[in-house]
């Protein structure tokens, strides 16, 4: 998709694709946005907190099915891929540890590998990073990649201050090498909550085209409320998009509240929440074991039923409230959200941005408060 989108406010940027009546960059917004495409690499020595860490930005702990195994099933000089248990756009590839002997050519592991393919590269390491890595993120921004990240995983060994000296000396070690403004970020890989993985994140999405980065933060697990916060935001452009799309502007077939409703394109929305907010039983579950919680304790802090299913009856029923809830809906929010020439346009947008950004805010309050019980105990 064209690159409308990076460094701009998304639904700020979906309103000039409406006003240009280039309506095939929001439907292809929405279904990017639904579908989470986004391939991340990581690269580094094959071993417990690298497979630990791939493991983490899935939502896996060790045992679960379909998490890396400590032991690699690939050979050592291919590349391996894991798919999203739930999200099976999102990827993440194992890549090899770039060579240490010298002579070295940068460019020949990164055409090699295809470094160019992934939309994040995250380098990592435990102890101290090697010259010819750096000379690869070096020469991966010479040709605009500036995905790439170092990482600093922390072991089971590693005390604070162990982990704080590591930290310096590398900084130091790519301040050597002519890395300018360097950045070293601290993971705990089974604990991505901790350290500097929050400003990470933060980094990555400010860095990435702005589609791609809401495509990354849908498909993360809810670790922290910040991030719970962060997916709200991204799903009520998703919504406004859906909204503008069905509100009578373009020709794509999603008949809603004002035709008694197909409301397909309501419930791959809010499927879609329920799994990225990690509020469905089987993610809640999964939660419970990797805290060591009674998975009754967090099931039952949920208070929205569509967090415990979502169906077409109760999605069509919320549709069909908003509807007639449309008279107390201020004409401003119309006014702010849609399109100059459109303005006119639509009780089926007002409905569905209403009935959807309510049952988001729903979601986002019962992820927010299992989010708080299971971090909290794990404090």
């Amino acid at each position: 998709m064209a690159d409308v989108f990076k460094g701009l406010n998304l639904i700020e940027t979906l309103k000039e694709s409406m006003e240009s009546n280039k309506l095939s960059d929001v439907k292809d917004a929405m279904e990017d946005l639904l579908i989470s495409r986004i391939n991340l690499a990581v690269v580094g020595d094959r071993g417990e907190e690298k497979f630990s860490f791939m493991n983490s930005l899935r939502g896996l702990g060790p045992e679960e099915e379909g998490s890396a195994p400590s032991q690699s099933p690939a050979a050592p000089e291919e590349v391996g891929g894991y798919p999203h248990p739930k999200h099976p756009d999102f990827r993440l590839w194992d890549l090899p540890p770039v060579p240490t002997t010298s002579p070295f050519e940068p460019e020949v592991y990164l055409n090699r590998y295809k470094f160019l393919r992934y939309n994040v590269v995250f380098m990592t390491f435990t102890q101290i990073i090697q010259p010819n890595s750096v000379d690869v993120f070096l020469e991966a921004l010479s040709l605009q990649q500036r995905t790439v990240y170092f990482i600093l995983m922390a072991s089971v060994k590693d005390t604070d201050k162990s982990l704080e000296e590591k930290k310096k000396t590398n900084l130091e070690v790519l301040k050597s090498q002519g890395v300018k403004h360097p950045k070293v970020y601290l993971i705990r890989p089974s604990n991505l909550e901790k350290f500097d993985f929050p400003d990470l994140l933060a980094n990555i999405t400010n860095d990435l085209p702005e589609i791609r980065a809401h495509a990354l933060l849908l498909a993360l697990p809810t670790l922290t409320a910040t991030l719970v916060t962060l997916k709200k935001e991204a799903f009520k452009a998703l919504i406004w998009a859906a909204a503008s799309l069905s509100g009578g502007m373009s020709a794509i077939p999603v008949p809603l509240v004002a035709s008694m409703v197909d409301s397909s394109i309501a419930v791959r929305i809010l499927t879609k929440a329920q799994l990225s907010l990690c509020v469905d039983d089987e993610s809640v579950e999964q939660l419970a074991r990797q805290r060591h919680l009674e998975p009754a304790r967090l099931k039952e802090l949920r208070t929205c039923v569509l967090s415990v299913e979502v169906t077409k009856v109760e999605v069509k029923r919320r549709l069909a409230a908003a509807e007639k809830d449309l008279a107390a809906v201020s004409s401003k929010l119309v006014e702010m959200a849609l399109p100059r020439h459109a303005r006119s346009a639509s009780r089926s947008f007002t409905a569905m941005l209403q009935a959807l950004n309510g049952a988001i805010d729903e979601m986002a309050a019962d992820a927010e408060k299992i989010v708080a019980a299971a971090v909290g105990v794990g404090k």
